[in-house]
């Protein structure tokens, strides 16, 4: 059997986007028409296609907004799309927010709010409490994404410094009842965390946020702390009554893109085993251990036997140690090229199945056990890359950066390999 790398592994990161496409998905998840007005709101790198998607699906009268990042917009007829930055929140993101927060200020029972949520929320919608700015919010997101903390402390932290995020923007619809409808990026499917909740609480207290700053160790501005040290930074509880109507349907994740991931893998004759559709950690560690997993293919024919595509999802954090290029696919692939280095047989790909991996326009890389010494070969050394958080240099000087652009939905990372 022959077996082109890059075109397999290519098919199984198409496949994996084809099962998240939110035409397929959202057209399962209707909810009933109100006998009031139908508002669409949204936030995330998805919202746009959602709302394209939805507009497409819904048969009666709607109007609303959606905020995607910038580049990531999507033709709309009845729904306005507006654009902010990511992952560093910007003027524009609080303009939107305060947008969301007055389309749904002045609602009555009988309508009806459509939230249609995706992961890159949290970034896109800034809306800091009184007294505190978007300078000081900017902060918080700088130091959260320079954390290593995982995405659920980071959004238990983003909530309480906020007056959209955790359940707020539907506590502002009531007494309207709110249908979410998620596409997941978050490990575990938890729908309250992806985009911070905006319209689903949860049970993290401010008690909790404090914690994790402490854990983390965090320098936070001062402003801040005193905030979430006082009575008014406490996020809505989930069993609040204003919640009391209202829905939250995952409709797409990672563990089914994974799934479909693997089916295009059997149908071309490879043998395909999920790990995992929930890890976390460094991404270089995440690499490293994939890597000696592998290793112990190539070699032993253990933990599975040969020919075998290997596939696993969740969401895995950088600790920025220096200023470089990257993002932790091309962080988490470039700890796994020096990890299989001068091993024949093996090919990986991981990326962001948003299309972007950091601030780059690419959404990962590939690799193989010859990427070392073609980046030696090019004056790049790799090892030098990765302790600067630099992998997309490393991976840009030998042609192995992969770019498929915007996907139009956000289901978390897509990591997989070949043992051939």
């Amino acid at each position: 059997m022959t077996i082109d790398p890059k075109s397999l592994l290519t098919a199984v990161f198409n496949a994996a986007i084809a099962a998240a496409d939110p035409e397929l998905t959202i057209r399962k998840h209707l909810p009933e028409r109100p006998k009031g007005r139908t508002i669409v709101v949204g936030a995330g790198k998805g919202s746009a296609q959602m709302a394209a998607a939805f507009e497409k699906a819904w048969d009666g009268p709607l109007e609303g907004v959606v905020i995607t990042r910038y580049g990531y917009a999507a033709p709309c007829e009845r729904i306005r799309v507006l654009e902010s930055a990511h992952p560093v929140p910007d003027a524009a993101g609080l303009e939107a927010s305060r947008t969301l927060l007055d389309t749904v200020g002045s609602l009555t029972e009988d309508d009806l709010v459509v939230a249609l949520i995706s992961g890159g929320g949290s970034a896109l919608l800034p809306s800091p409490p009184d007294g505190l700015t978007l300078a000081e919010e900017i902060a918080v997101n700088e130091a959260l994404l320079a954390s290593g903390a995982p995405i659920s402390a980071m959004n238990a932290v983003r909530k309480h410094v906020s007056t959209i995020k955790g359940g707020r923007l539907a506590a502002a619809a009531w007494p309207a009842r709110v249908v979410s409808l998620v596409v997941s990026d978050i490990p575990g499917d938890n729908p309250a965390l992806v985009a911070s909740g905006p319209t689903i609480p949860d049970a993290a207290s401010r008690a909790d946020a404090l914690a994790i700053v402490a854990a983390y160790r965090m320098k936070l501005p001062d402003a801040v702390m005193a905030h979430l040290n006082s009575a008014a930074a406490e996020a809505p509880r989930p069993d609040d009554p204003r919640f009391a109507r209202n829905e939250v349907h995952v409709i797409a994740s990672a563990a089914v893109s994974l799934e479909a991931a693997a089916a295009e893998a059997k149908k071309q004759g490879v043998e395909a085993i999920i790990l995992s559709d929930s890890i976390e950690g460094e991404a270089r560690d995440v690499g490293s251990v994939h890597a000696a997993i592998a290793r112990e293919i190539a070699t032993r024919d253990r933990p599975f036997r040969k020919p075998v595509l290997v596939l696993s999802g969740g969401e895995t954090t950088v600790t920025l140690r220096a200023k470089g290029k990257g993002g932790r696919n091309s962080e988490f692939l470039l700890a796994f090229a020096l990890g299989v280095a001068g091993l024949p047989g093996v090919h990986a790909l991981a990326a962001d199945t948003d299309g972007i991996d950091g601030s780059e326009n690419n959404a990962g890389a590939f690799a193989d056990g010859s990427s070392v010494a073609r980046m030696r070969a090019a004056g790049v050394d790799a090892k030098a890359m990765l302790a600067g958080n630099n992998a997309w240099t490393a991976f840009n000087a030998v042609g192995d950066l992969f770019v498929p652009g915007p996907t139009g939905t956000n289901v978390n990372d897509l990591r997989t390999f070949l043992v051939r």
